[in-house]
């Protein structure tokens, strides 16, 4: 029992800053399509006016008497939270806006940089707690959707960085754990699980011994990308997969790794700062 505790809250103080590689690079709103090339959103079917229709009514703008009138439709394209829609809150999130994140959040067809606005803007304008509580309902209605496990357990992390008691950091951590194998049980191959399961597990005490496990899921993760189309978010798993490898003193291995990366993806500032200075010190 003694050495649990001491497990979960070391692996809480680690986890406490695991949102860093969610922050946006470039915006605050949720960026435009356009910004990516490859995963571009798609529309969910509707005439053309249909859709314009829907995405006027996320335009969340009529207020009286001091009270917001909220959108009730759901976004039906990348459209609406790239011209703005979704405008910022000055107080916690109204429950409409925070189910349109969560949309942004589960739904494959927008962008890492959506997503990670997404994130972003629940983090910042206090949406997070109502976040959860939304996909865990979705969880709840929706228990073949490996997405919404995915995004629970991510969910679960972010709020770790916002909690003070180190055990209820750790609790959070393990159910977090338990929503990304949830996810993979129903699809294997849910990057957002794996990803985000390993990225979590490589901050856990070496006293685990789970350092084979991370780069084991890191090189299935790589396999499974590349039977798939480049999306610019599979750049990291050459990354982070690099770094695994340099911490178990396989530096060939690590290099090679790198250099893959590069050359699928030659614009990543990341994987060239690697190749740079010759270790996983660039993050």
């Amino acid at each position: 029992m003694k050495t649990m505790l001491v497990t979960l809250m070391v692996l809480a103080g680690v986890l406490a800053g695991f949102g860093f590689f969610m922050k946006p690079s470039r915006a605050t709103q949720y960026p435009a399509a356009a910004e990516d090339p490859v995963a571009q959103p798609e529309d969910h079917g509707g005439t053309e006016a249909q859709r314009e229709t829907v995405n006027k009514k996320l335009d969340i703008t009529h207020r009286k008497a001091g009270t917001a009138t909220v959108a009730t439709a759901r976004p039906v394209s990348g459209k609406a939270v790239a011209d703005g829609a979704i405008a910022p809150a000055s107080t916690a999130m109204e429950a409409e806006r925070v189910r349109q994140a969560v949309d942004v959040l589960v739904w494959p067809n927008y962008t890492y940089e959506q997503k990670r606005a997404a994130w972003k803007q629940l983090r910042e304008e206090g949406g997070m707690d109502q976040a959860i509580a939304d996909l865990e309902q979705r969880a709840t209605n929706e228990p073949g959707n490996a997405d919404v496990f995915a995004i629970l357990g991510h969910a679960y992390l972010q709020k770790c960085g916002t909690l003070q008691d180190v055990r209820d950091k750790g609790i959070l951590a393990m159910q977090a754990d338990k929503m990304f194998e949830k996810a993979l049980d129903l699809d294997p191959q849910n990057w957002e699980a794996r990803f985000t399961k390993a990225v979590a597990m490589s901050y856990w005490p070496p006293v685990l011994n789970k350092s084979g496990e991370v780069i084991q899921q890191f090189e299935t993760l790589v396999q499974q990308q590349e039977g798939k189309a480049q999306q610019p978010k599979f750049a990291q798993t050459y990354a982070w997969l690099g770094d695994q490898y340099a911490k178990a003193g396989r530096s060939q291995d690590a290099t090679a790794t790198w250099e893959r990366g590069a050359a699928l993806f030659p614009t990543d500032e990341k994987l060239r700062g690697k190749l740079a200075t010759g270790n996983g010190a660039a993050k």
